[in-house]
């Protein structure tokens, strides 16, 4: 059986020309880099404002396991069909990270024959949007040092920076460090950070802004730091939003390539979903409503985490309405949220199905909350029962999810087209569009919190640490108290502890810290133990990954 990386070698690929031509991009309209891939110019996406949006399809999952559910395939796969009925389709996908790429998995562009290419340059380098975002936000670290050392004159209070540093790769060392410089003839320690370039603000700023004026914007608008009064001081105060858009003029082009059937597809942007919300960009997005009369995109797993974001912060920001919501599970999925050992998935187990089945209900019932049609999409795999796959089409359709089986190991088009033939159907059926947010900003913060808390993730009770009740009563002084909610915790649970599998209810959250994210417009609550500068595995996969003479890349998959 072919790897990943070589079934996307041995593919044919068409010049980017000649795919941008299939959703009317003249060669004019393109920056190139390389055969295969293109960066979309402003004029393009200038001549297509007044065209008319198309239907949006969101594409999420059920909390990740081990085992994996196979999410960014099925929303590849899932547009390949819609394409192959003859509709006119674009996708919008979310960039890969060098973190994970080295760390123990092998990207974002799909699996076996359902993939986005140039894979091996999409899950490295690509375009090197994410070298300029670390540049971006490396300039304002420097700046900050500078000034510091220079003369202070913004009288910048050293213990209560709050601007880290990035690098895109896995570096726990870098997680914090101690410095010191001379200034005046004192000695000014200082405590330092290093995040992932995925959870920088600037990434999810870049990915929110909808044009260059306002990326500039909500550049300046970062806070860094506080001043000894506990006076926020922005980007804006240092006057440098200027020289950090000028790092990123052409990383805010979206990213033009194929898939291996080639058909268009659009990637740009990816902030962490543990620290920020987790989409590809608005840019990226946007462009492909214009473009399509069906567009796809994709906010992971679980949906707890990157839908609830998806939703209530990057469509409540520039106005968009998804129109359709398909969850992605597989049986092992569910034998795994009713602690099943991962040697033992395979094995039929109805008791199991019916013990974890919970964890899929809890998703059902917080997408539900949005009001848009539903469909589970479950991935089947050869070890999987017809009894195994009657029971969860039973449990869906007792929640009044539409449920469709996917038999991509076996029947391929045959399982892609029905799936493409039933979202359509749905479209078609839902003319009114009923989506709502789960909550009002103009709330406080602690009762949107307590909103999501209770309400969306099913836990009982809050406890705020004494700094993060100090921060809520500061932003809200700061007129920052009207902004949209971004939890962060752990991905693996509905809870803040990644054992607690299943749909664990009526437990305490602990709300530890609390930032704000000025420029990107959200307050960041970060439950339990999160860190945005992750480890390497134990044996990594940057050890697997070679190029020979040629040029040719292998280990990436």
């Amino acid at each position: 059986m072919l790897s990943d990386i070589e079934i996307s070698q041995k593919c044919e690929m068409k010049h980017i020309s000649e795919i941008a031509k299939k959703v009317w991009i003249e060669s004019n309209d393109l920056e190139y880099y390389g055969d295969y891939k293109a960066k979309i110019k402003n004029s393009f996406l200038e001549k297509i404002q007044e065209n008319k949006n198309g239907k949006l399809i969101l594409v999420t999952a059920v909390s990740p396991t081990p085992a994996g559910e196979w999410k960014t395939t099925t929303t590849i796969w899932i547009w390949d069909a819609l394409n192959k009925i003859g509709k006119k389709t674009m996708i919008a996908l979310r960039e890969p990270s060098l973190g994970p790429v080295m760390w123990m998995k092998w990207g974002a562009t799909g699996w076996g024959y359902s993939q986005v290419v140039p894979m091996e340059d999409i899950n490295l380098h690509f375009t090197w949007d994410f070298h300029a975002i670390t540049s971006a936000h490396l300039l304002l670290s420097a700046c900050i040092d500078n000034h510091i050392y220079q003369w202070n004159e913004l009288g910048i209070n050293t213990k209560s920076i709050v601007w880290k540093r990035a690098a895109d790769v896995n570096d726990r060392a870098l997680r914090s460090f101690n410095y010191s410089f001379d200034w005046k003839e004192e000695n000014i320690a200082i405590n330092g950070w290093f995040t992932i370039t995925t959870a920088s603000e600037i990434m999810a700023i870049f990915c929110l802004a909808k044009d260059i004026a306002d990326l500039k914007h909500r550049l300046s608008e970062i806070i860094f730091a506080y001043d000894n009064h506990w006076k926020p001081l922005k980007v804006a105060n240092l006057k440098i939003q200027w020289a950090m858009t000028a790092l990123l003029k052409d990383a805010i082009k979206p990213n033009l390539v194929q898939t291996l059937e080639a058909n268009p597809c659009i990637i740009h942007g990816w902030p962490f979903a543990n620290i920020a919300h987790g989409c590809n960009s608005i840019i990226a997005t946007k462009t492909a409503l214009k473009m399509a009369d069906y567009t796809i995109t994709e906010a992971g797993f679980g949906s707890d985490l990157w839908a609830e974001k998806f939703c209530d912060i990057k469509c409540r920001i520039w106005g968009l309405k998804p129109d359709l919501i398909v969850i992605v599970a597989t049986i092992k999925s569910i034998k795994y949220n009713a602690w099943v050992k991962l040697s033992e998935l395979s094995n039929e187990n109805l008791d199991a199905i019916k013990n974890g089945f919970c964890n899929l209900e809890k998703h059902i019932e917080n997408m539900k909350k949005f009001h848009l049609p539903i469909v589970v999409c479950l991935n089947k795999f050869a070890s999987d029962t017809d009894s195994e796959i009657s029971l969860v089409r039973e449990k869906c359709e007792k929640l009044w999810a539409h449920f469709e089986l996917g038999e991509w190991f076996m029947k391929w088009w045959e399982w892609m087209i029905s799936v493409a033939n039933k979202i359509i159907s749905l479209l078609d059926e839902n003319n009114e569009n009923l989506f709502n947010y789960l909550y009002n900003t103009d709330l406080d913060i602690k009762t949107k919190i307590e909103k999501l808390v209770t309400e969306f993730y099913g836990w009982k009770w809050i406890k705020y640490s004494p700094e993060a009740e100090l921060t809520i009563k500061k932003l809200t002084n700061l007129w920052y108290g009207n902004l949209p909610i971004c939890i962060a915790k752990t991905p693996a649970s509905f809870s803040d502890d990644p054992t607690l599998f299943w749909s664990p209810r009526n437990f305490t959250l602990t709300v530890n810290e609390v930032r704000i994210s000025a420029g990107a417009w959200f307050i960041v609550v970060i439950a339990g133990n999160i860190m945005t500068m992750p480890w390497l595995a134990k044996v990594p996969n940057a050890t697997r990954i070679d190029v020979d003479n040629e040029g040719m890349i292998s280990g990436l998959s």
